[in-house]
């Protein structure tokens, strides 16, 4: 096969010997790209499990670099995605980790260097039949699915936050579908992960990024 891999075979409709490796690592890897908002210089893939076996020949290496280029599952680009890597200067590579029975059997630790200088972890997972979540940004516990618009803050625990973002969210007319918030410890850094029914506009999300306090926001739009 001079190198190549089954993926290569099966061609860009991405369903594969597993959708869970090729569809899957795909929109995965377009989630971790949306929760990054912005873009991305470096990234090491730490692959677990079923993934750190079978990465190369299912195609999921490139599923995953193709999801961080904004390419769907069915673009005919994804083969070639590698190639267009190192055009626009994203420098890759990956790293098979040993068993993790703690973890899901298709798991991938997204370590990424992004265009601010910003280091970000994304702990993800793939379900099979191109279903995906997120269980965990650097170290808050979360799980976003990537069904619902969601914005995701940092910030310094005290009262009020939890009601001024929302306040900010109900007057620019969006219902919130659920909220998850999280802590180290009281009175210290927390998170908070709000599924909105439409993505919140950006001039609500620098509002939400100027209360005191607020670490950093990231509008995470759903993927398709």
């Amino acid at each position: 096969m001079d190198g190549g891999s089954l993926f290569d075979i099966l061609g860009p409709v991405m369903i594969g010997p597993s959708s869970s490796h090729t569809a899957g690592a795909v929109r995965l890897s377009m989630l971790a790209k949306n929760v990054a908002g912005q873009p991305i210089k470096a990234v090491v893939f730490k692959l677990y499990n079923s993934f750190a076996k079978t990465y190369q020949g299912h195609g999921t290496d490139r599923g995953l670099v193709a999801g961080l280029l904004g390419l769907n599952v069915d673009d005919d680009r994804v083969p070639e995605a590698f190639e267009r890597a190192r055009q626009q200067g994203l420098v890759f590579s990956f790293e098979p980790q040993p068993n993790q029975p703690s973890y899901p059997p298709n798991t991938v630790l997204f370590d990424m260097t992004l265009e601010d200088g910003e280091q970000l972890q994304v702990l993800g997972h793939s379900l099979g039949g191109g279903k995906v979540y997120i269980s965990r940004i650097n170290e808050y516990k979360v799980s976003l699915q990537g069904e619902y618009p969601t914005l995701v803050m940092f910030y310094h625990d005290e009262p009020g936050m939890i009601w001024q973002t929302t306040r900010i969210i109900a007057e620019a007319g969006i219902n919130i579908a659920s909220l998850v918030c999280a802590r180290k410890h009281k009175g210290e850094e927390a998170f908070m992960a709000i599924c909105l029914d439409h993505l919140l506009d950006p001039e609500s999300v620098q509002a939400i990024a100027q209360i005191g306090n607020v670490y950093a926001v990231r509008n995470v739009d759903k993927i398709v």
